[in-house]
């Protein structure tokens, strides 16, 4: 057998010992995003203008929006995006396994 203690431990276990888990999975989050609304963008055959005008934005706003490594868009952002490509954003809490929660609730102490 072997005394290797990070055997069966996940990714997340990894990021969340390191404290950086939420970081990524917000990170993930936004690239995913950006990509989806790029994606319809040429689909549609949009430019960056063309978008920006009908989210009734600026174009500063809408590259923010669509750059994957900027977390810190607002969900209005993101909400008129996406009602402007005929979609909607959906959000929604999931439970986390055990450890986690006790994880989180040993570091809020």
């Amino acid at each position: 057998m072997t005394d290797n203690p990070y055997v069966g431990s996940t990714l997340d276990d990894l990021l969340e010992e390191d404290e950086i888990l939420t970081e990524v999975n917000a990170l993930a989050l936004k690239r995913v995003l950006a990509w989806q609304i790029r994606q319809e963008m040429v689909k549609r055959r949009w430019s960056k203008s063309q978008m920006a005008t009908a989210m009734g934005t600026s174009r500063s706003s809408l590259d923010r929006l669509l750059d994957p490594s900027n977390v810190s868009v607002t969900l209005k952002t993101i909400d008129r995006a996406a009602t402007v490509i005929g979609k909607r954003v959906r959000i929604e809490l999931v439970d986390v396994q055990g450890s986690e929660v006790k994880r989180f609730a040993d570091r809020t102490e």
